[in-house]
């Protein structure tokens, strides 16, 4: 199953935020931003995290 992390990026784009700055909220480590901007699958955890850091369901 192929996942996209493109619906994440437009709405970091609304809400006038850089993926350095979700980074920063959400306490995400290098290696896991390098999965999230490759499109590699994560862990629901942290897709729960980044959700609750904006405000937004998965």
């Amino acid at each position: 199953m192929s996942v996209c992390y493109k619906r994440l990026w437009t709405m970091l784009i609304d809400m006038d935020l850089k993926k350095r700055d979700l980074q920063e909220a959400v306490k995400l480590s290098p290696s896991l931003m390098q999965k999230l901007n490759k499109d590699q699958s994560v862990t629901t955890t942290t897709l729960t995290r980044i959700c609750t850091a904006l405000n937004c369901r998965i």
